[in-house]
């Protein structure tokens, strides 16, 4: 049986009355029949100068922009001058009358001009802020602290006054500071306002320590700029932390200390340049155990680079999170595992392996990767990524060295794959929550 469905759409005209009016070929105009309030949603999700542009589309287009939520950034201009590009950006605030989303400005301008920007009613409610290149960040920022829910400041100084506001962020999901110079207590009254802060990256300078306690915060990501001080990061409490992650591999002048965040499921990157991390009372100094008294059972993922042969500094770290189901990074030489002191990580819980920059023409590389093969019971996968193309030949006869037909777990998939070496941490969106593994396959530069 056949059957069809007619749906008859009326047509809005260039005065914005319904009719059967078509377009030049005869077919009806769907765009046109939308609701005002579905097409200014469109357009507050263009870039600025595209959704400039619809005001020409025709008369009932020409309210529709400007009554839209606004997504502003200062980019939109292209390459024209920067005085041209102020006095547009002046115009759009000065014109807009719908509710504010985000706003983006990245000119260098004079401090009293993004001020009166800021203070634009055409922000007023404003969800999404990205400041750069401001020196001294005018305080007319904090009027948007009701309404914002993500927030990125580059390149700029925050005012040593904010130390004595009340501040409050009740929305703020997402925080970014980034190249920042900033004071201790400035930095700690700011975070301390951010009520209900999810992911929070962090690229300062000027400061000694930084004392994270949120009852809300899942992701901490953090670069140390290279300074004479050591910087102090205690992790005091944050009961719903995820991840610990740098930015950066030169951790030499960093120390750690946990002392409570009982949901931490992901740490990297651990390096030998790393002075001292601490958890509970196991600390670990420069990659070597000092104590191992306190096991994390909650972490999954840890990432590690090493340049030497410390296999013995990763099997200690094994043991401190003896339930881990991927670790990951550069590690190389061996050891022999000793079954009268079984590895709890190794005999129940880990699943997965990535070795990266593996040097097959050396011994200890070929040894730590072994290790890993013939002592791992529940393994499901193992990614080995070789330096420079090898043939197959090369390949069959690394299978061979690596024992993998008697690996310990017989569905582990070993998997050697061309790969460049790699020194640097790989690139991921620090603020994506929705991934288990911020390093799966793929995320790697």
């Amino acid at each position: 049986m056949r059957y069809s469905k007619k749906r008859r759409f009326h047509q809005i005209d260039d005065e914005g009355r319904r009719g059967g009016s078509r377009d030049d070929r005869g077919n009806l105009d769907l765009i046109n029949a939308l609701p005002d309030d579905v097409l200014g949603s469109i357009i507050s999700r263009l870039p600025t100068e595209d959704g400039a542009r619809t005001q020409a589309i025709s008369r009932r287009w020409l309210p529709l922009w400007r009554s839209a939520p606004l997504n502003l950034a200062d980019n939109f201009i292209g390459s024209v001058s920067r005085s041209k590009r102020m006095a547009l950006v002046s115009k759009i605030l000065s014109e807009h009358r719908g509710p504010a989303r985000r706003l983006s400005l990245k000119l260098l301008c004079p401090i009293e001009v993004i001020d009166g920007w800021l203070h634009s009613q055409a922000l007023d409610s404003l969800e999404e802020l990205d400041l750069a290149n401001i020196r001294d960040m005018p305080l007319s920022v904090f009027r948007f602290a009701p309404t914002l829910r993500f927030a990125r400041f580059s390149s700029c100084r925050l005012p040593n006054s904010i130390s004595t506001l009340r501040l409050n962020f009740p929305c703020l999901k997402q925080l970014t500071l980034y190249g920042i110079s900033v004071m201790e207590d400035a930095l700690q009254n700011l975070l301390s306002g951010c009520t209900a802060l999810e992911s929070l990256e962090l690229s300062i300078s000027g400061i000694g320590a930084i004392c994270i306690s949120s009852q809300t915060l899942r992701s901490l990501a953090f670069y140390h700029a290279l300074e004479p001080n050591i910087l102090q990061l205690v992790i005091k409490d944050a009961p719903s932390l995820e991840r610990l992650l740098p930015l950066d591999t030169e951790w030499s002048r960093v120390n750690i200390q946990v002392i409570r965040a009982p949901k931490l499921e992901v740490l990297s990157l651990l390096s030998e340049g790393l002075s001292k991390v601490q958890f509970g009372t196991t600390i670990f100094e420069k990659m070597i155990a000092i104590s191992l008294t306190t096991k994390i059972h909650t972490m999954k993922v840890l990432v590690l680079d090493t340049i030497g042969p410390n296999l013995d500094a990763v099997v200690d770290f094994l043991k401190c999170f003896p339930c881990l189901s991927h670790p990951t990074k550069d590690m190389n030489s061996a050891r022999k595992y000793d079954r009268l002191d079984p590895i709890e990580c190794l005999e129940l819980h880990l699943k997965k392996v990535v070795l990266m920059n593996y040097d097959g023409s050396k011994r200890p590389s070929v040894e730590f990767a072994k290790f890993f093969v013939l002592n791992s019971k529940l393994l499901k996968e193992m990614e080995i990524e070789v330096l420079n193309n090898r043939n197959d030949k090369w390949m069959a006869n690394q299978r061979k060295q690596l024992c993998v037909d008697k690996r310990a777990s017989r569905d582990a998939r070993i998997e050697l794959k061309i790969g460049t070496k790699k020194s640097d941490l790989p690139k991921m969106d620090t603020h994506d929550l929705s991934m288990a593994d911020p390093f799966e396959s793929g995320a790697f530069c």
